[in-house]
Protein backbone atom coordinates (compact mmCIF):
# COMPACT_ATOMS: atom_id res chain seq x y z
CA UNK A 1 0.00 0.00 0.00
CA UNK A 2 2.54 2.18 0.55
CA UNK A 3 4.36 1.44 -2.85
CA UNK A 4 0.80 3.05 -4.56
CA UNK A 5 0.46 5.73 -1.70
CA UNK A 6 3.79 7.17 -3.48
CA UNK A 7 3.41 6.27 -7.01
CA UNK A 8 -0.30 8.44 -6.56
CA UNK A 9 1.97 11.06 -5.02
CA UNK A 10 4.17 10.78 -7.32
CA UNK A 11 1.75 11.38 -10.29
CA UNK A 12 -0.16 14.04 -8.65
CA UNK A 13 2.80 16.24 -8.52
CA UNK A 14 5.32 15.21 -11.21
CA UNK A 15 4.29 12.61 -13.80
CA UNK A 16 1.17 14.79 -14.43
CA UNK A 17 2.20 18.22 -14.44
CA UNK A 18 5.06 16.96 -16.07
CA UNK A 19 2.70 15.98 -19.18
CA UNK A 20 0.91 18.87 -18.76
CA UNK A 21 3.14 20.79 -18.92
CA UNK A 22 5.65 19.08 -21.65
CA UNK A 23 1.89 19.48 -24.21
CA UNK A 24 2.43 22.51 -23.68
CA UNK A 25 6.03 23.18 -24.39
CA UNK A 26 5.38 21.02 -27.46
CA UNK A 27 3.08 23.53 -29.12
CA UNK A 28 5.29 26.38 -28.32
CA UNK A 29 8.53 24.43 -29.73
CA UNK A 30 6.53 23.26 -33.01
CA UNK A 31 5.68 27.14 -33.81
CA UNK A 32 9.34 27.90 -33.13
CA UNK A 33 10.92 25.48 -34.95
CA UNK A 34 8.61 25.62 -37.79
CA UNK A 35 9.44 29.65 -38.56
CA UNK A 36 13.38 28.59 -38.27
CA UNK A 37 12.85 24.89 -40.68
CA UNK A 38 11.38 27.57 -43.21
CA UNK A 39 12.57 31.43 -42.71
CA UNK A 40 15.90 30.37 -41.09
CA UNK A 41 15.80 32.38 -38.13
CA UNK A 42 15.12 32.12 -34.38
CA UNK A 43 12.02 34.07 -33.80
CA UNK A 44 11.90 35.43 -30.14
CA UNK A 45 8.71 37.05 -30.64
CA UNK A 46 6.71 33.58 -30.40
CA UNK A 47 5.81 33.80 -26.09
CA UNK A 48 4.32 37.24 -26.62
CA UNK A 49 2.72 36.21 -29.91
CA UNK A 50 1.12 33.42 -27.20
CA UNK A 51 0.34 35.84 -25.16
CA UNK A 52 -1.55 38.05 -27.66
CA UNK A 53 -3.27 35.24 -28.94
CA UNK A 54 -4.25 34.35 -25.28
CA UNK A 55 -5.27 37.63 -24.64
CA UNK A 56 -7.86 37.99 -27.27
CA UNK A 57 -9.13 34.24 -25.96
CA UNK A 58 -10.06 36.18 -22.14
CA UNK A 59 -11.33 39.39 -23.93
CA UNK A 60 -13.45 36.80 -25.31
CA UNK A 61 -14.24 34.86 -22.68
CA UNK A 62 -15.25 37.67 -20.37
CA UNK A 63 -17.50 38.95 -22.85
CA UNK A 64 -19.17 35.40 -23.55
CA UNK A 65 -19.46 34.99 -19.54
CA UNK A 66 -21.20 38.58 -19.08
CA UNK A 67 -23.62 37.26 -21.99
CA UNK A 68 -24.58 34.28 -19.86
CA UNK A 69 -22.72 31.73 -22.67
CA UNK A 70 -21.20 28.41 -21.07
CA UNK A 71 -20.78 25.10 -22.40
CA UNK A 72 -20.20 23.46 -18.79
CA UNK A 73 -18.63 21.90 -17.59
CA UNK A 74 -16.13 22.43 -20.08
CA UNK A 75 -14.37 26.11 -19.73
CA UNK A 76 -15.72 28.87 -22.17
CA UNK A 77 -12.63 29.81 -23.58
CA UNK A 78 -12.86 26.85 -25.78
CA UNK A 79 -15.49 28.84 -27.37
CA UNK A 80 -13.51 31.51 -27.48
CA UNK A 81 -10.09 30.23 -28.69
CA UNK A 82 -10.70 30.47 -32.97
CA UNK A 83 -10.80 34.02 -32.11
CA UNK A 84 -7.24 34.03 -30.03
CA UNK A 85 -6.29 31.93 -33.40
CA UNK A 86 -7.52 34.19 -36.08
CA UNK A 87 -6.25 37.17 -33.69
CA UNK A 88 -2.19 35.36 -33.55
CA UNK A 89 -2.80 34.30 -37.23
CA UNK A 90 -3.33 37.89 -38.35
CA UNK A 91 -1.02 39.71 -36.46
CA UNK A 92 1.24 37.38 -38.01
CA UNK A 93 0.87 37.72 -41.35
CA UNK A 94 0.87 41.74 -40.85
CA UNK A 95 3.90 41.70 -39.00
CA UNK A 96 5.96 39.48 -41.63
CA UNK A 97 3.98 41.59 -44.48
CA UNK A 98 5.64 44.90 -42.90
CA UNK A 99 8.65 43.97 -41.66
CA UNK A 100 10.08 40.18 -42.52
CA UNK A 101 9.26 40.36 -46.02
CA UNK A 102 10.97 43.84 -46.60
CA UNK A 103 14.55 41.93 -44.80
CA UNK A 104 13.65 38.99 -47.43
CA UNK A 105 13.65 40.64 -50.36
CA UNK A 106 17.26 42.14 -49.05
CA UNK A 107 18.51 38.27 -48.35
CA UNK A 108 19.68 39.72 -45.18
CA UNK A 109 21.58 37.53 -42.42
CA UNK A 110 19.73 35.36 -40.26
CA UNK A 111 20.81 37.76 -37.47
CA UNK A 112 18.76 40.82 -38.64
CA UNK A 113 15.90 38.89 -38.63
CA UNK A 114 16.59 37.73 -34.95
CA UNK A 115 17.07 41.37 -33.98
CA UNK A 116 14.00 42.02 -35.94
CA UNK A 117 11.85 39.71 -33.93
CA UNK A 118 12.88 41.05 -30.25
CA UNK A 119 11.79 44.27 -31.60
CA UNK A 120 8.28 42.59 -32.51
CA UNK A 121 8.78 40.45 -29.10
CA UNK A 122 9.15 44.24 -26.82
CA UNK A 123 6.24 45.67 -29.09
CA UNK A 124 3.77 43.06 -28.55
CA UNK A 125 4.53 42.63 -25.06
CA UNK A 126 3.73 46.47 -24.89
CA UNK A 127 0.28 45.65 -26.45
CA UNK A 128 -0.86 43.01 -24.36
CA UNK A 129 0.11 44.56 -21.68
CA UNK A 130 -1.32 47.79 -22.07
CA UNK A 131 -4.17 46.39 -23.32
CA UNK A 132 -5.05 43.66 -20.57
CA UNK A 133 -2.67 44.93 -17.85
CA UNK A 134 0.20 43.06 -16.29
CA UNK A 135 -1.37 41.02 -13.25
CA UNK A 136 -2.67 37.62 -13.55
CA UNK A 137 -5.79 36.83 -15.00
CA UNK A 138 -7.36 33.72 -13.95
CA UNK A 139 -10.50 32.71 -16.85
CA UNK A 140 -11.23 29.92 -16.57
CA UNK A 141 -15.02 28.35 -15.75
CA UNK A 142 -16.88 25.29 -15.61
CA UNK A 143 -15.80 21.97 -13.59
CA UNK A 144 -12.44 21.92 -12.36
CA UNK A 145 -11.81 18.41 -11.75
CA UNK A 146 -11.97 15.25 -14.13
CA UNK A 147 -10.50 13.20 -10.89
CA UNK A 148 -11.08 14.23 -7.43
CA UNK A 149 -8.83 13.61 -4.55
CA UNK A 150 -11.78 12.34 -1.82
CA UNK A 151 -13.76 10.64 -4.40
CA UNK A 152 -10.25 8.22 -5.16
CA UNK A 153 -9.33 8.05 -1.65
CA UNK A 154 -12.95 6.41 -1.49
CA UNK A 155 -12.99 4.34 -4.39
CA UNK A 156 -9.30 2.91 -3.39
CA UNK A 157 -9.08 3.28 0.25
CA UNK A 158 -5.48 4.62 -0.19
CA UNK A 159 -4.55 7.86 1.86
CA UNK A 160 -2.93 9.54 -1.08
CA UNK A 161 -5.41 10.91 -3.38
CA UNK A 162 -5.30 11.27 -7.23
CA UNK A 163 -6.22 14.57 -8.69
CA UNK A 164 -6.60 15.24 -12.23
CA UNK A 165 -7.73 19.13 -13.00
CA UNK A 166 -10.26 19.39 -16.03
CA UNK A 167 -7.59 22.02 -17.55
CA UNK A 168 -4.90 19.26 -17.42
CA UNK A 169 -7.20 16.97 -19.37
CA UNK A 170 -7.87 19.50 -21.86
CA UNK A 171 -4.50 20.42 -22.50
CA UNK A 172 -3.67 16.67 -22.90
CA UNK A 173 -6.16 15.71 -25.39
CA UNK A 174 -6.44 19.43 -27.09
CA UNK A 175 -2.24 19.12 -27.98
CA UNK A 176 -2.88 15.03 -29.16
CA UNK A 177 -5.46 16.55 -31.44
CA UNK A 178 -2.95 19.54 -33.12
CA UNK A 179 -0.03 17.65 -33.17
CA UNK A 180 -2.05 15.01 -35.00
CA UNK A 181 -3.22 16.87 -37.10
CA UNK A 182 -0.24 18.92 -37.85
CA UNK A 183 1.94 16.12 -39.20
CA UNK A 184 -0.85 14.63 -41.33
CA UNK A 185 -1.00 18.14 -43.25
CA UNK A 186 2.60 17.99 -43.38
CA UNK A 187 3.09 14.34 -44.57
CA UNK A 188 -0.08 14.06 -46.45
CA UNK A 189 -1.12 17.12 -48.43
CA UNK A 190 0.20 18.90 -51.44
CA UNK A 191 0.84 22.20 -49.47
CA UNK A 192 2.84 20.15 -46.40
CA UNK A 193 5.15 18.72 -48.50
CA UNK A 194 5.94 21.15 -50.25
CA UNK A 195 7.10 23.27 -47.12
CA UNK A 196 9.00 20.26 -45.69
CA UNK A 197 10.76 20.55 -49.57
CA UNK A 198 11.07 24.44 -49.23
CA UNK A 199 12.63 23.43 -46.01
CA UNK A 200 15.23 20.54 -46.95
CA UNK A 201 16.31 23.04 -50.01
CA UNK A 202 14.94 26.06 -50.65
CA UNK A 203 16.51 26.64 -54.03
CA UNK A 204 15.52 23.27 -55.40
CA UNK A 205 11.90 23.69 -53.87
CA UNK A 206 11.51 26.74 -56.24
CA UNK A 207 13.02 25.52 -59.55
CA UNK A 208 10.18 22.75 -58.64
CA UNK A 209 7.66 25.43 -58.99
CA UNK A 210 6.79 25.86 -55.34
CA UNK A 211 6.01 29.48 -54.61
CA UNK A 212 8.10 30.55 -51.36
CA UNK A 213 4.96 33.22 -50.28
CA UNK A 214 2.50 30.36 -50.18
CA UNK A 215 4.57 28.77 -48.39
CA UNK A 216 5.54 31.83 -45.49
CA UNK A 217 2.15 32.12 -45.43
CA UNK A 218 1.53 28.77 -44.28
CA UNK A 219 4.24 28.61 -42.15
CA UNK A 220 2.76 31.94 -40.35
CA UNK A 221 -0.67 30.21 -40.47
CA UNK A 222 0.31 27.60 -38.77
CA UNK A 223 3.03 29.22 -36.09
CA UNK A 224 -0.25 31.36 -35.08
CA UNK A 225 -2.39 28.96 -34.67
CA UNK A 226 0.29 26.89 -32.78
CA UNK A 227 0.96 30.14 -30.36
CA UNK A 228 -2.27 31.05 -29.64
CA UNK A 229 -3.31 27.21 -28.58
CA UNK A 230 -0.37 26.73 -26.67
CA UNK A 231 -0.50 30.03 -24.93
CA UNK A 232 -4.34 29.30 -23.84
CA UNK A 233 -3.67 26.18 -22.09
CA UNK A 234 -1.07 27.20 -20.38
CA UNK A 235 -3.02 30.31 -19.27
CA UNK A 236 -6.28 28.19 -18.41
CA UNK A 237 -3.57 25.62 -16.22
CA UNK A 238 -1.95 28.11 -14.63
CA UNK A 239 -3.45 31.71 -14.81
CA UNK A 240 -2.47 34.46 -17.61
CA UNK A 241 0.34 36.88 -17.16
CA UNK A 242 2.14 38.53 -19.74
CA UNK A 243 5.67 38.56 -18.44
CA UNK A 244 5.31 34.79 -17.79
CA UNK A 245 5.16 34.10 -21.86
CA UNK A 246 7.97 36.06 -22.18
CA UNK A 247 10.01 33.33 -19.51
CA UNK A 248 8.62 30.46 -21.41
CA UNK A 249 10.55 31.71 -24.27
CA UNK A 250 13.66 29.63 -22.44
CA UNK A 251 12.38 26.66 -21.88
CA UNK A 252 10.34 26.52 -25.34
CA UNK A 253 13.73 27.40 -27.41
CA UNK A 254 15.60 24.63 -25.11
CA UNK A 255 12.97 22.29 -26.39
CA UNK A 256 13.60 23.25 -29.68
CA UNK A 257 17.11 23.23 -29.46
CA UNK A 258 17.48 19.63 -27.41
CA UNK A 259 15.10 18.07 -30.01
CA UNK A 260 16.65 19.47 -32.93
CA UNK A 261 15.62 22.63 -33.91
CA UNK A 262 13.70 22.81 -37.43
CA UNK A 263 12.66 19.23 -36.41
CA UNK A 264 9.31 18.81 -35.24
CA UNK A 265 9.55 15.24 -33.97
CA UNK A 266 12.45 16.66 -31.94
CA UNK A 267 10.84 19.79 -30.87
CA UNK A 268 7.75 17.05 -28.95
CA UNK A 269 10.51 15.00 -27.60
CA UNK A 270 12.67 17.97 -26.47
CA UNK A 271 9.48 19.72 -24.61
CA UNK A 272 8.90 16.65 -22.80
CA UNK A 273 12.58 16.02 -21.75
CA UNK A 274 12.98 19.61 -20.73
CA UNK A 275 9.66 19.43 -18.66
CA UNK A 276 10.08 16.41 -16.46
CA UNK A 277 13.69 17.92 -15.79
CA UNK A 278 12.16 21.16 -14.67
CA UNK A 279 9.58 19.30 -12.86
CA UNK A 280 11.51 16.10 -10.71
CA UNK A 281 14.19 18.35 -10.16
CA UNK A 282 11.75 21.21 -7.93
CA UNK A 283 9.95 18.38 -6.45
CA UNK A 284 10.37 18.16 -2.88
CA UNK A 285 10.90 14.28 -2.23
CA UNK A 286 10.61 14.12 1.59
CA UNK A 287 6.67 13.07 1.41
CA UNK A 288 7.48 10.71 -1.44
CA UNK A 289 10.37 8.83 0.27
CA UNK A 290 8.86 8.40 3.53
CA UNK A 291 6.30 5.90 1.77
CA UNK A 292 9.37 4.31 0.39
CA UNK A 293 12.27 3.82 3.30
CA UNK A 294 12.09 2.36 6.64
CA UNK A 295 11.35 5.32 9.17
CA UNK A 296 14.16 5.63 10.94
CA UNK A 297 15.49 6.47 7.48
CA UNK A 298 12.78 9.39 6.78
CA UNK A 299 14.88 12.19 5.98
CA UNK A 300 13.80 15.72 8.02
CA UNK A 301 14.61 17.97 5.09
CA UNK A 302 12.57 18.43 1.63
CA UNK A 303 14.95 16.45 -0.23
CA UNK A 304 14.57 19.54 -3.05
CA UNK A 305 17.16 19.82 -5.28
CA UNK A 306 16.43 23.23 -6.71
CA UNK A 307 13.56 25.71 -5.46
CA UNK A 308 10.87 26.03 -8.19
CA UNK A 309 11.93 29.45 -8.16
CA UNK A 310 14.79 28.63 -10.02
CA UNK A 311 12.68 25.74 -12.12
CA UNK A 312 13.88 28.39 -15.47
CA UNK A 313 17.53 27.57 -14.50
CA UNK A 314 16.91 23.93 -15.46
CA UNK A 315 16.17 24.92 -19.30
CA UNK A 316 19.36 27.29 -18.74
CA UNK A 317 21.50 24.14 -18.26
CA UNK A 318 19.96 22.13 -20.26
CA UNK A 319 20.22 24.50 -23.57
CA UNK A 320 23.82 25.62 -22.57
CA UNK A 321 25.07 21.76 -22.27
CA UNK A 322 22.62 20.93 -25.38
CA UNK A 323 24.50 24.03 -27.72
CA UNK A 324 28.34 22.88 -26.21
CA UNK A 325 27.67 18.79 -26.19
CA UNK A 326 25.46 18.57 -29.45
CA UNK A 327 24.14 21.68 -31.08
CA UNK A 328 22.19 19.83 -33.94
CA UNK A 329 19.99 18.17 -30.51
CA UNK A 330 18.57 14.87 -30.55
CA UNK A 331 17.72 14.81 -34.17
CA UNK A 332 19.30 16.41 -36.82
CA UNK A 333 17.71 19.72 -37.00
CA UNK A 334 16.43 21.82 -40.06
CA UNK A 335 14.09 19.19 -41.01
CA UNK A 336 10.42 19.75 -41.90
Amino acid sequence: MDILNALVLFANFVIIPGITYGSQLALGALGVTLIFGILRFANFAHGDLMAFGTMFVILATWLLQDLGVSIFPFPTALIALPLGIISAILVSLLLDRSVYRFYRKKKSAPVVFLIASIGIMFLLNGIVRFVIGPDDRRFIDGAKFLVKVTEFKNATGLKEGLAIKLSQGITFFVALAVVISLFIFLQKTRTGKSMRAYSDNSELALLSGIDPEKVVFYAWLIAGTLAAVAGTLYGLDKSFKPFTYFQLLLPIFAAAILGGIGNPLGAIVGAYTVAFSEVTITYAYKKFLRYLVPESWEPNNLVQLLSTDYKFAVSFIILVVVLLVRPTGIFKGRVI
